[in-house]
């Protein structure tokens, strides 16, 4: 498996999200659907970890601490796993706000530095952003990554952080076959040229790329993705699941590892959610398949055909 450069570290060249790992606020059972335990989980851990692919994408606010705290059990047993966390600007926060998310998300991992954090939104990108800066120097905080920010917004904290010698390391926005506003509005080309990593969320759309749904297989009803992706917008996905399907099988594989190799060959490094094992197999697999120019442009054009383009109720325009 071919690693990635982020500065000075290597990580792979796909994160693993904790999104659906816990229940509760934001959690798997809400978002997902699903009411998954660490018990379910640590076989999906430790195959991961196996395989390489040790950088780990959480969020204080996934599951308001359940995902950290489930995380964190796993990366005890285990010395060499790369952990991706965020603070959430919202609501009424004091100046302290940062320290004090981080601080509570190294106790829950129970690690005493993060390899990347990320501001979540650009809630205040002038107030938030020099707050990382002590952070960073004390060395709790390794890179730093802002997600959710348009293009004016990360030329903004990237400036406040080389004012003081530092370095914006990533930017972690919503990305995939069907929605591509980030590139678009020339994030993907500022990230390049500034060596930035640019790590896409939900490549797979929840699942609606994988070839696993459709409108007489549709998503749990009563959830964010089963009601973003109903049967009818599943069924406008049809044709491009089916070319999807015809690369893959050049490479006998399937729609889900196509979609993440697609975003590998936009050179990216896409964050795939994982709460079974054979994930972690699709994931092995995809960052194997190298996409021909002509395959990328037949993906980009069916995926344009479909007219769907769905994004979270917390993203604006990137443009």
């Amino acid at each position: 498996m071919k690693m990635v450069q982020m500065q000075n570290d290597k990580i792979p060249p796909i994160a693993l999200g904790t999104w659906s790992w816990g229940t509760g606020a934001n959690g798997g059972d809400t978002v997902f659907g699903n009411h998954l335990t660490a018990a379910d989980l640590k076989p999906v851990f430790d195959a991961a970890m196996d395989a390489g692919l040790n950088l780990w994408d959480t969020a204080a606010v996934y599951g308001m601490g359940a995902s950290e705290t489930i995380l964190g059990r796993f990366i005890r047993e285990r010395g060499d796993a790369l952990i991706s966390t965020k603070f959430t600007p919202g609501g009424e926060q004091d100046d302290n706000a940062v320290e004090a998310f981080l601080e509570g998300s190294l106790e829950r991992l129970g690690v005493d530095h993060v390899d990347l954090y990320w501001i979540h939104n650009p809630g205040d990108v002038k107030r938030w952003t020099p707050k990382l800066i002590p952070l960073m120097k004390s060395g709790k905080i390794k890179h730093v990554g802002v997600s959710n920010h348009n293009l004016e917004e990360i030329k903004l904290a990237a400036d406040i952080l080389a004012a003081e010698g530092l370095k914006l390391s990533a930017v972690q926005n919503h990305y995939s076959l069907l929605y591509r506003s980030s590139e678009e509005a020339g994030i993907l080309d500022y990230c390049n040229q500034n060596g930035i990593l640019f790590f896409p969320y939900m490549v797979l759309e929840q699942g609606a790329l994988t070839g696993k749904y459709g409108p007489q297989n549709p998503f749990p009803a009563g959830t964010r993705r089963g009601d973003a992706f109903t049967p009818d917008v599943l069924s406008k996905l049809e044709d491009l699941i089916r070319v999807m399907k015809k690369i893959g099988s050049k490479y006998e594989t399937g729609p889900a590892q196509i979609a993440i190799a697609w975003a590998i060959a936009k050179g990216t490094v896409p964050i795939i959610g994982v709460t079974m094992v054979s994930q972690i197999e699709d994931a092995v697999s995809a960052a194997e398949v190298h996409l021909t120019e002509q395959e990328i442009r037949e993906l980009e054009a069916a995926a344009k055909a479909t007219g769907v383009e769905i994004k979270g109720a917390w993203e604006k325009p990137m443009h």
